[in-house]
């Protein structure tokens, strides 16, 4: 397909059309672009003046650094809608990061789109704008409903919204033919809400933002000690001697990580960090809360090492460590906790013969890593008496991600580092709530506690399993799903195989967008398309009960209270627990759930979340607490509920992560700093010291040689999926960056693109956004 049909294509999706754009999904620009090593502290005066850029952009000098005083506060403050890193558990007054501003202040824009908004544009108008264009239009104010005629927008009442809706659920063949998506964005109130609507309409078609991030790490801590979260806390984090950190970009993905590892490393722990790129987060940093450092330029290291493995190679790294643990136990006993392993642990000596046979050259050339440079490391996780091992989606995204994460858990069996302070398992997770989504039924899997819910609910769940994303998406497509409901995100762009994504959106008769602000998703809609804008998480929800709170849960399964206390955006704005509320009558007209009764007053569904959730009970005492509550956890006490009632170590084989033929790189989709999810700021990626350009590649400079390519030359890159079909992008930048070679990144969601809807594990079902394999020559 030619690039003039692409575009075209593009269009008729509601996408950009395929042209390059130095910008990409970010702004328009034409000005000069540049790329040259940052050199600085992560955080520090960079963060404060990017911070301060914003808010003037905004206009928010009064509301947004007051909105910041309250912001990650408990019992009084809103959590931010941001990263899923914990909150400070002393008085830390100011417990904010970069992100964070930009993403609070970015939802407190005085910008509205409104109805003389969307009279004055169609959609097809609206698909040649780029993303940033976009959400830049301010916050939405009222329901709208797509006119096919008038190829528009128009205003529609919340009831003739909620018919609409209802007359399309209750008008399918079966539940199963919708599909009910979320963001990791919803309260848990909202979550558990939309999950009881959706099953007792009769479906578990529930795919969210955790099959694309880190379902992998849910199914392998689930296999291995029982529980889909890690089992560690901040205190853990405090007390550990060594910090192993896989597959992060905390100064970009969890800013105030960057406080937990300049502590880590004043106090004289190890802190290892594991990744193809040495990101920013991993040298040094200036916490912008100290401020006698920030004023006296004063930095922190955040690391003690850096092992820059191949793209994958994270299973062959901890493999070798757990090989140097062997070996050393042969002279020291004191190197495996036998009394550990003796009594908790499953498939030890299968394991330890596993480890033995695999050789010191496949581990070498599987992980990218000198034997050296492995051993080092091992000597690190010996040397330590507690040992966190932390990672993020650079483990979770490749084909063998499940068992990767497995392999970690090997790791820390072997020394006893879980159930005891300072040490165990710790993914971080990306969206605010996107692990309390999971907690509290975002699965299209039946959870453990169906049964419980269909007694205290008074309902009759499904207990077939439903559709996750890669699958909603070929149903979509099919035409086997024939609605699509999202409750916040930008579907069509974060999910895999972008025009194959749009084309089943398209299909369907009917989709719904719950959104703050106009996104690509609205503009690649069904038959009939719904926007109803909510509440954003900075705003007061007032309902009969007065003012209203919900709650999240962070990234180490801490539960708090979150009140906005902005004026909302619009007076026509509802909450997301009213607008599922909303929903759920228009559809079920025999409903004997009280939804009128839960929107009054939100202490309700916390009573009801009590008797269902484990670990919730005494719900809305808990989370009045200065700090909320921790999710209590069997593994965390050494009660493992596996089938065999210890923790199972894996046995899965070394996998090969190296492309046969050597003209094959594999690509990694990361993203820019200044960007959140899908949510473009502006061009420019600070800490890789990237300035106007988001269509870019990095390489290797040895890789960009022997292609002809210099530093800074168009280059077209091409993708081969698993089923062997090919997907293409033309003219981007070829860039020079420090990464191992045959392997390249750049970012998404400009990448996804390459992404086939067959390029997923199949381990986990995720899409494989870590580990793309292109072939990348000088432009034509």
């Amino acid at each position: 397909m030619s690039t003039e049909e692409q575009g075209r294509q593009g269009l008729a999706f509601g996408l950009l059309p395929a042209e390059p754009r130095q910008g990409g999904y970010g702004p328009r620009t034409d000005r000069p672009w540049s790329r040259k090593p940052y050199r600085h502290p992560a955080a520090g005066w960079g963060a404060a003046a990017s911070v301060g850029r914003v808010v003037l952009r905004e206009r928010e000098l009064v509301a947004g650094p007051l909105a910041m005083l309250k912001m990650n506060h408990p019992i009084s403050g809103y959590d931010c809608p941001g990263c899923a890193w914990p909150d400070d558990l002393g008085n830390l007054k100011l417990d904010i990061c970069e992100n964070g501003v930009k993403h609070v202040t970015w939802e407190m824009t005085r910008k509205r789109v409104d109805r003389a908004f969307f009279s004055a544009h169609t959609v097809s108008e609206l698909a040649d704008w780029t993303d940033f264009d976009l959400e830049d239009q301010g916050r939405l104010t009222e329901p709208m409903t797509y006119d096919s005629e008038t190829d528009r927008y128009v205003p529609i009442s919340w009831d003739d919204a909620f018919a609409l809706i209802g007359d399309e659920l209750r008008g399918l063949a079966s539940p199963d033919e919708a599909a009910f998506y979320t963001s990791g964005r919803l309260s848990n109130e909202a979550t558990f809400l939309y999950q009881l609507m959706v099953r007792e309409y009769g479906t578990n078609n529930l795919p969210d933002c955790s099959n694309m991030c880190h379902e992998a790490s849910g199914r392998a801590l689930n296999a291995s000690i029982a529980t889909g979260k890690g089992t560690v806390d901040l205190h853990d984090w405090e007390q550990c001697d060594a910090l192993f950190v896989l597959g992060v970009n905390a100064a970009s993905n969890a800013p105030r990580m960057l406080t937990a590892l300049s502590d880590a490393v004043r106090r004289g722990a190890q802190v290892v960090h594991v990744n193809p790129l040495i990101e920013a987060a991993a040298t040094r940093t200036i916490v912008p809360h100290e401020f006698v450092d920030m004023a006296r330029f004063k930095s922190t290291d955040t690391g003690t090492m850096n092992l820059q493995v191949r793209p994958g190679g994270d299973l062959a790294l901890i493999r070798g460590m757990a090989k140097v643990v062997f070996e050393r136990a042969q002279t020291d006993p004191g190197a495996l906790d036998s009394a550990f392993l003796d009594r908790y642990t499953n498939g030890f000596d299968d394991y330890r013969m596993l480890v033995e046979a695999t050789q010191w050259p496949d581990l070498v050339r599987q992980s990218g890593l000198s034997e050296a440079r492995i051993r080092a490391a091992a000597e690190i996780y010996l040397a330590s008496e507690r040992t966190v091992i932390s990672w993020c989606l650079g483990v979770s995204q490749h084909e063998h991600g499940v068992d990767t994460v497995r392999e970690i858990v090997n790791l820390l069996l072997l020394r006893g580092n879980i159930g005891r302070p300072g040490a165990g398992p710790s993914p971080i997770r990306g969206h605010s709530n996107v692990q309390g989504n999971r907690t509290c039924g975002i699965d299209h899997r039946p959870p453990a506690w169906t049964d419980r819910l269909a007694e205290v609910c008074e309902i009759e769940p499904p207990r077939h399993p439903g559709l996750d994303t890669v699958k909603t998406i070929r149903a979509m497509n099919d035409g086997s799903v024939k609605v699509f409901v999202g409750m916040g995100g930008n579907f069509v762009l974060a999910a895999p195989d972008t025009a194959f994504t749009a084309e089943g959106l398209r299909r369907c008769r009917l989709t719904v967008q719950v959104s703050t602000k106009l996104n690509r998703s609205h503009l690649v809609h069904g038959e009939k398309a719904l926007i109803l804008p909510c509440l954003g998480r900075t705003e007061r929800d007032e309902q009969t009960g007065g003012l209203q709170g919900v709650t999240v849960e962070d990234a180490m399964s801490m539960v708090h209270l979150s009140i906005g206390r902005k004026q909302p955006a619009s007076a026509h704005l509802l909450s997301e627990p009213a607008i599922i509320a909303g929903m759920a009558k228009a559809t079920l007209p025999d409903t004997r759930t009280p939804w009128d009764a839960y929107i009054a007053d939100y202490d309700r569904i916390r009573d009801v979340m009590a008797r269902v959730l484990p670990g919730f009970e005494g719900f809305n005492e808990l989370v009045r607490e200065p700090h909320g509550f921790r999710i209590p956890q069997g593994a965390r006490e050494r009660e493992f509920g596996t089938a065999s009632g210890r923790a199972e170590f894996s046995h899965a084989p070394l996998p090969d992560v190296i492309p046969a033929d050597s003209e094959t790189l594999v690509l990694q989709t990361v993203r820019s700093h200044d960007q959140w999810n899908t949510t473009i700021y502006s061009n420019d990626d600070r800490y890789r010291g990237v300035k106007n350009i988001r269509e870019l590649i990095f390489m290797h400079a040895d890789d960009m040689r022997v292609r002809g390519i210099a530093d800074g030359d168009m280059v077209d890159i091409v993708s081969t999926s698993k089923d062997g079909s090919t997907r293409s992008l033309r003219a981007f930048r070829a860039v020079t960056y420090d990464l191992p070679r045959g392997s390249a990144a750049g970012y998404m969601p400009e990448m996804n693109v390459l992404i086939g809807h067959r390029d997923y594990s199949e381990q986990s079902d995720q899409p494989l956004m870590k580990s793309l394999r292109v072939t990348v020559r000088p432009s034509r």
